[in-house]
């Protein structure tokens, strides 16, 4: 499949995923790796396997394969790589297992370069790297677009847990094959396989080796190997705690610019905005971009200049009588760190209705992503919220629902959403808005069948409606700080100046800019009491912070000499 053509499946973009390098180049690279043969047939490399060489073809053929226990109908060639072509995609950067194997098509003579050492080219030779990270991206997505990965996961419709997995896999990019219980001929032969029981769902079948029911975010990420193993006496220079776009923007500034930085993130990259279907007024993306692409493209970013990411792990509490400050997870691991960044966000606050919980994932969500538009269908929904996020959402839904309702409780949209939503909204004819309405009860079976809801002064209305998207408020990430920083009334971080008006500020100097009242820990982003909540000033506080981090860590050496 080398030098793919325009027509071929890949958007005309074949070249891109697939080029040749030139012989200057290749003469380039010769230095920092080492020739090696291969006969026809042999294994060059294994899924699962970890830490994989980069190659390029100097002579023969390569081909990337997925293993017939996953493919369904015996081995799949994915590529064949010829002379000049390299390998590898997304996981060269972040360290992850490999996805698929790879097998000497014909007699081969590779040049391997470790990944340690592709990794300081990316970061020091700019033509390379351009052209390997465009070409581990786009292999990535169509990984993801064909459904081929080192995973099989088997769910249903009715289950908010099948949900939960397949957003966890699906926003953090892992390619995997879905297989739904409701009419995909595929799942009574897989579950008799693996000798599985549909009550088991959902199920996720790891490499054709590892089979997990109704597993946790955390073990579906152990099963796949996302995360490398923590050294509780390792002091980093930074931990982030949070993958959102503040997050991530402090873990790429602070990688580039060599602190040792780690990021701690409970479920995938992107936070609130992750599931935003489209962010149209941040800079630089005229037609918009995903909150799922935008932070894709800033993790491969700060993996790229060497930050790590921990994922399906939360911190629970921080030792703020020490430093360095020692962080603990929701696993029992522990991590130290010289300086810590706090962008844990805010999610959107849950409405005070009997049996919510029961309909979570089941008819009742918090973000619209193409995942839930699937679970939706055509049907009739119902967003409730007036910010951005609710906006964009009931957007993107009218697109395939038969109608959306739009509630809110205040009389309109103009204070709490951007002008350009609030006029697609009266402009759509198949989007309503509601105001002054206020959902009172949910009823149904297992899923979401009915809502009843009260507009204005009128009378509590039932209306058969099985998906309602719930945006409203924001609620801090803070419960984990334990008292040992300043909030606000509402939860938020207190940080520079405001501090003043609370007290307990403990060192001579005044606090940094969004620095707590915890020297040398700092919010960012929609967790900052005051912030701005917009995805572009969260990257904005994001970066900045990481010039006042680097004077908090020079405040503490010079401290100890």
């Amino acid at each position: 499949m080398s030098e793919a053509p325009a027509d071929d499946g890949y958007g005309g973009r074949g070249a891109q995923m697939f080029p040749r390098l030139t012989a200057a180049q290749v003469a380039r690279l010769r230095p920092y790796g080492r020739e090696r043969r291969f006969a026809a047939g042999a294994t060059v490399w294994s899924q699962g396997q970890e830490v994989i060489p980069f190659y390029i073809v100097l002579e023969g053929r390569l081909a990337v394969v997925q293993p017939a226990a996953l493919s369904g109908c015996g081995e799949n060639v994915i590529t064949v790589h010829d002379p000049g072509q390299f390998t590898g995609e997304v996981n060269m950067i972040s360290g992850h297992r490999s996805l698929v194997d790879g097998r000497a098509e014909t007699d081969c003579l590779l040049l391997e370069l470790p990944r340690e050492r592709l990794l300081a080219l990316v970061q020091t030779d700019a033509e390379l790297s351009e052209v390997f990270l465009r070409a581990f991206i786009l292999r990535r997505t169509a990984l993801i677009a064909h459904d081929r990965g080192d995973v099989v996961l088997i769910g249903s419709r009715a289950s908010a847990d099948t949900l939960r997995a397949h957003e966890f896999l699906t926003r953090n990019g892992h390619p995997h094959i879905y297989l739904e219980l409701e009419g995909d001929p595929a799942v009574g032969a897989m579950l008799a396989c693996f000798h599985l029981r549909e009550s088991d769902v959902p199920i996720v079948i790891c490499r054709g080796e590892k089979v997990l029911k109704k597993p946790t975010n955390a073990e579906i990420a152990e099963c796949l190997g996302l995360n490398a193993p923590l050294d509780p006496a390792r002091v980093r220079d930074v931990v982030v705690v949070g993958a959102g776009p503040a997050g991530l923007a402090a873990a790429v500034y602070a990688a580039s610019e060599g602190l040792d930085a780690l990021v701690i993130e409970g479920h995938a990259p992107g936070g609130q905005a992750g599931s935003s279907s489209k962010i149209e007024n941040y800079l630089g993306f005229p037609t918009g971009i995903s909150g799922h692409a935008l932070a894709a493209r800033a993790l491969v970013q700060a993996e790229k200049f060497g930050a790590t990411l921990h994922l399906a792990s939360e911190v629970v509490a921080i030792d703020c009588e020490r430093r360095p400050y020692r962080l603990t997870l929701s696993s029992g691991a522990t991590v130290q760190a010289r300086a810590v960044v706090i962008a844990t966000g805010a999610e959107y606050r849950k409405p005070d209705l009997p049996d919510l919980a029961r309909y979570e994932g089941a008819g009742v969500y918090y973000g619209a992503t193409h995942l839930e538009a699937q679970l939706c269908g055509a049907d009739e929904v119902i967003v409730v919220g007036g910010g951005n996020s609710a906006g964009q959402a009931a957007m993107f839904l009218s697109r395939t629902a038969r109608h959306v309702s739009v509630f809110v409780r205040g009389a309109g949209l103009a204070e709490s959403m951007s002008r350009y939503l609030v006029r697609r909204i009266e402009e759509s004819p198949n989007v309503t808005l509601h105001t002054r309405t206020q959902i009172e009860a949910l009823a149904g079976d297992g899923h979401l069948e009915a809502v009843t809801f009260r507009e204005g002064g009128a009378g509590p209305v039932t209306r058969p409606v099985r998906h309602v998207f719930l945006m409203t408020g924001a609620r801090p990430n803070t419960a984990w700080l334990g008292g040992c920083a300043a909030l606000d009334a509402k939860g938020f971080v207190r940080t520079g100046d405001e501090l003043g008006a609370v007290g307990g500020w403990p060192l001579a100097r005044r606090p940094f800019l969004m620095e707590t009242s915890l020297p040398g820990v700092f919010a960012v982003g929609d967790v900052r009491a005051g912030s701005v909540k917009r995805v572009a000033s969260a990257v904005g506080e994001g970066s900045v912070c990481i010039q006042l981090v680097h004077r908090a860590i020079a405040e503490v050496a010079e401290g100890e000499r």
